[in-house]
């Protein structure tokens, strides 16, 4: 049983405090048992305000934290101050000073705000809400801020963009600790995607393209089917019937990178994917995954995750024996 805290701040706003509950809850062993526990905990014990007309109350105060194995800061409105000039409150340093040395620590959207405050994300990457980004790098210039992606793992130090990227963050947590398969069924119980595609430029504010401007959303799919395949950017243009240069274009708007950059990162998804569940070949996933060959998908394997798809495949087989044992 992995311990989950969640530390809830006056002015939380609800939605982001729910999604570790909902998400991690929601996972279970093959033999249908809970995986993580979730407590969430105000400072001092007591009700906070939340975003909404409404107070939450919590059963525990911030002191649970010392017996947690990862601790999720959800934003809320309490963060402002460090917006504003950088520091901690009291009370918040008083509640940090529970976490004990070697917990995973989580920040959802402008939670970044409180691990960078505390220290935690020094020369770290991270990410926060697309619009808070620039703030973020200004009060933390140590703070390697990457205001285009969805998500960073930084190993013992996550940090998400705005709201629905808390899911993303939190399924790939689930993905992390016990692979895709467990990963997989959350996001079914929960009706949302495993895994989205591109980072936060897709939600920036920009032009309204013209009515007649047609999407990728159709290309996309039709590559989807075909990732062992060898699929150029003049085919992709191809099929959607429009020059590479627009086509370019257009990937970049709506997925927030090039059709050349979302097609690696998908055939390194279904390679990991079928290194978690099937005993084929080096060789055999990397054709299924277009790759071509084993020394190409080693190369993109490693530069994508840091590791060979040997020791990728052990790590999650190794979950996937003790999830069943």
């Amino acid at each position: 049983m992995h311990h989950v805290g969640v530390l809830a701040l006056d002015g939380v706003i609800p939605f982001e405090l729910g999604i570790p509950a909902r998400i991690f809850g929601a996972a279970r062993s093959v033999a249908g048992e809970p995986l993580y526990s979730v407590v969430t905990c105000s400072v001092d014990g007591r009700p906070v305000r939340a975003e909404a007309d409404y107070e939450i109350a919590v059963a525990e105060d911030a002191s649970v934290l010392a017996g947690m194995d990862t601790v999720v800061i959800p934003p809320s409105h309490a963060l402002q101050a460090i917006r504003e000039d950088g520091h901690l409150s009291d009370d918040l340093r008083t509640a940090l000073g529970h976490v004990q040395p070697g917990t995973r620590m989580v920040a959802i959207c402008t939670g970044a705000f409180a691990l960078a405050a505390a220290g935690l994300l020094d020369h770290r990457p991270a990410t926060t809400h697309w619009q808070e980004a620039a703030r973020l790098q200004q009060l933390f210039t140590t703070v390697r801020v990457d205001p285009n992606v969805l998500f960073v793992d930084d190993g013992d130090v996550l940090t998400s963009a705005g709201a629905a990227a808390g899911v993303d963050l939190c399924v790939h947590i689930v993905r992390r600790d016990h692979g895709s398969a467990i990963a997989n069924e959350v996001a079914r119980s929960c009706v949302v995607p495993p895994w989205r595609d591109g980072g936060q430029a897709q939600f920036i504010r920009q032009p309204v393209p013209e009515p007649s401007t047609g999407g990728t959303a159709a290309t996309r799919a039709w590559a989807l089917e075909r990732l062992d395949e060898p699929l150029s950017l003049a085919s992709l243009a191809t099929h959607a019937r429009v020059s590479v240069r627009t086509l370019t274009r257009r990937f970049r708007d709506e997925v927030g990178m090039s059709p050349g950059q979302w097609l690696a990162g998908q055939r390194i998804e279904r390679a990991r994917h079928l290194l978690e569940t099937t005993d084929w070949s080096i060789d055999l996933v990397a054709h299924h995954a277009g790759f071509g060959t084993g020394t190409s998908l080693r190369q993109h394997l490693h530069s994508a995750v840091g590791v060979s798809p040997q020791t990728y495949r052990r790590t999650f087989r190794s979950a996937a024996t003790a999830l069943t044992a």
